[in-house]
């Protein structure tokens, strides 16, 4: 070969081989950042996973863990921004305040929060706008529900405490709500606020010192973190209690009324997987609640030295017996 064509050849070949090896590299996956990852979440992946999501072939999750401080929270939020991630997933009004307010541009899909517009996530159900859009739980409409739910189970209940996060600008307006409704149900609210795991013991013992005969909880984000401590505390102490998730039931509480959490997560799936695909978040509407469940637990009724009517148990979706 002479040496003209030989250079020629090399220089034919220098020019292909970066095409070549870009050809090679693999293609960009979405990373989707995960705030206070827990076994609820396993429906959400689930759910990716049948519309085609297969964790480190063409997705990728990163988690971080704010533990319901509001400080960390928003810490860890800052975090996932910096990462950067493509999208960002919350369960509760807390988590998805810190993604709010650290980043206007990267999506947000919220799970289960309690009132979105109260909140000041969206601007409306039907047009969020901006970077967030997601399904809510119905909190502060189904809080009066609740309570009279609870009176139709006891009948003779009149002083309920009401577990809360202040923090939480759902629980808030829940406890706003049942402020008015409270009254005409012939029932005293007792709020006991919980932030952090330092006010556990000294709330429970001023909620004592009030003389509750139930209390009710809610879906916020830290409460179920640790939520076994706060059953095992009402056993103890034997005091009904009113929940929003079965799953507080299945793990021993007496009775829960609310939208189905795995159904939430499942459906906030569908959320991310119309962003990737380039929906824009303010674009799709906010989801109600489709599916609602009263769930009971016998044994923990009987545990109480409750009696609940054949009637009540019968209207209930789930029993433990």
């Amino acid at each position: 070969m002479r040496r003209r064509d030989f250079i020629a050849l090399l220089g034919s070949a220098g020019a292909t081989w970066p095409l070549a090896l870009r050809a090679q590299q693999p293609a960009k996956i979405p990373r989707i950042g995960i705030i206070d990852d827990a076994p609820m979440w396993h429906a959400f992946r689930q759910a990716l996973r049948e519309l085609g999501y297969v964790e480190g072939q063409n997705v990728a999750y990163e988690y971080r863990y704010g533990e319901g401080s509001p400080d960390r929270l928003a810490e860890v939020a800052a975090e996932l921004v910096r990462r950067p991630v493509d999208l960002i997933a919350t369960f509760g009004t807390p988590p998805t305040h810190a993604a709010k307010e650290a980043t206007a541009t990267i999506p947000i899909v919220m799970v289960g929060v309690g009132d979105p517009v109260r909140a000041g996530l969206v601007a409306s159900l039907a047009r969020p706008g901006g970077n967030i859009t997601g399904n809510t739980v119905l909190s502060p409409d189904l809080g009066p529900k609740r309570m009279q739910i609870l009176r139709e189970a006891i009948a003779n209940v009149s002083r309920v405490a009401f577990l809360i996060n202040p923090d939480n600008a759902s629980n808030v307006a829940t406890l706003a709500e049942m402020r008015l409704a409270a009254p005409a149900a012939g029932i005293v609210l007792i709020p006991v606020e919980v932030r952090g795991l330092a006010d556990f013991e000294p709330a429970f013992a001023a909620m004592l010192r009030e003389r509750p005969e139930a209390l009710m909880a809610t879906n916020d984000p830290f409460h179920q973190q640790h939520i076994g401590r706060i059953i095992e505390f009402l056993a103890s102490n034997h005091l009904p209690s009113m929940y929003q998730a079965k799953e507080n039931v299945f793990a021993g509480g007496l009775m829960a009324y609310g939208a189905s959490v795995p159904d939430l997560f499942r459906r906030a799936a569908g959320y991310v997987h119309r962003i990737l695909q380039g929906t824009k978040p303010g674009d799709l509407p906010v989801e109600l609640p489709t599916k609602f469940d009263l769930a009971v637990n016998l044994k923990t009724a009987k545990a109480l030295g409750l009696e609940l009517s054949p009637t009540f148990i019968a209207r209930a979706d789930a029993v433990i017996e």
